[in-house]
């Protein structure tokens, strides 16, 4: 529903930045602002280092199988990997663009070599693991948001057309389209590879795994041990090369508008690349890796990030009403936004009960946003202060 939403809202809003500008041109400054904020100090680096410490774990299980990977390793791998990207990023955005065409090639093949023998092995009648499957003795309501979040988290990258809006050609017409043909894609992509799993394993062994990918090569298809592992984390490679490559346009927009110093929208004279941007979650991203865990950083991170997509759905019905002379050459019924609205806002609200201590610090550093808003940003604060936050 929310890839719908945002479909009409990047046919609707013209202008590059994603999430925020979304909120920003519906909502107005302050939660524009406030985003912004929490991307740079919760969403960004904490996304980017749960998927640099998947990639970690990918790279060392084979080495370290049966056994868990030391975490201490996993991290430096983690660290590794994160510094490679934003070299890359800092060096040249074709070479960036042109990896993540032939990383997303193949995260494709990872998940046919994890669908195909899964569902060779299903045909030949392996349904045990099925059994009960829809058991709800099992199912814990409080953890349910948590539940939510990590599965959002897989399915969310339908939104990162909208970040780079203004370099599309025919945006009415390919953004809806993209969005609509990747989320069918993704969708029974990852129902296959889970029933694939499934297949497989158990839901305790599942629940055991440090890496999933890898336990499944190790029952299904011993061929495959060492080729899932490296697919895998080529893939979490590419997902933290994209995250840069959006990231930096976000900051771009948000100087423009006058909400972030000038200076990260700044491009390198002779590489052209957006090396400010790109440095700046240098120092967040290093301490998240160093100090957290898988998830309790994603629900760190997911609190802030479904509360903005929810308030930028909730800013697609404020537009419509607003701006009723706009055209819109895709629109979806009304239902869908209010609909995703009040899932995005009521999860958000049962995972203070779910995961209180990561989802507070989460709400802090929202919270903290306002005193930088209106000390730096208002437009009624002294000129000398705005001037100086601007250079």
């Amino acid at each position: 529903m929310s890839a719908l939403c945002y479909a009409e809202l990047g046919t609707r809003i013209t202008k590059s930045g994603g999430h925020y500008i979304y909120i920003l041109e519906t909502l107005g400054p302050l939660p524009g602002f406030l985003f912004l904020w929490a991307e740079y100090f919760a969403i960004r680096p904490a996304n980017s280092a749960v998927v640099a410490l998947a990639f970690g774990r990918y790279i060392l299980e084979p080495f370290f199988a049966p056994c868990a990977a030391p975490l201490l390793a996993v991290k430096l791998v983690a660290l590794l990997g994160y510094y490679v990207v934003i070299i890359l990023n800092s060096w040249s955005v074709s070479w960036s663009a042109r990896l993540q065409t032939i990383l997303s090639i193949i995260k494709l093949a990872a998940l046919v070599l994890i669908i195909v023998p899964g569902m060779m092995l299903l045909a030949q009648g392996r349904t045990e693991n099925f059994q009960d499957a829809f058991n709800k003795e099992a199912m814990v309501l409080d953890k349910l948001p948590l539940a939510f979040y990590a599965g959002m988290f897989a399915y969310s990258g339908w939104f990162q057309t909208s970040f780079v809006r203004e370099e599309l050609v025919r945006p009415e017409r390919n953004i809806p389209l993209a969005v609509i043909v990747s989320v069918i894609t993704v969708i029974v992509g990852y129902m296959l590879t889970n029933v694939s799993y499934y297949t497989v394993l158990t839901a305790a062994d599942v629940l055991a795994s440090q890496a999933v990918a890898v336990s499944f090569a190790q029952k299904a298809c011993q061929s495959l041990i060492s080729v899932i592992p490296v697919l895998v984390a080529l893939s979490c490679f590419g997902t933290m090369n994209g995250g840069i490559f959006t990231f930096s346009r976000t900051l771009f927009v948000a100087s423009r508008e006058g909400q972030w110093p000038p200076l990260f929208s700044m491009i390198h004279i002779q590489r052209h690349t957006p090396l400010p941007a790109v440095m700046l979650m240098f120092p967040l991203v290093t301490a998240m890796i160093c100090v957290g865990e898988l998830y309790h950083l994603l629900n760190f991170f997911s609190f802030s990030r479904w509360l903005f997509i929810g308030l930028a759905t909730l800013g697609l019905i404020v537009h419509r009403y607003r701006h009723p002379e706009i055209p819109s050459p895709f629109q979806v019924p009304l239902f869908i936004p209010v609909s995703f609205t009040l899932i995005c806002l009521f999860t958000v609200g049962m995972s203070f009960y779910s995961d209180p201590v990561s989802i507070s610090i989460g709400c802090a550093m929202v919270l903290s946003g306002f005193p930088v808003y209106y000390l730096l940003v208002q437009r009624s604060m002294p000129d000398c202060y705005r001037t100086a936050f601007r250079e």
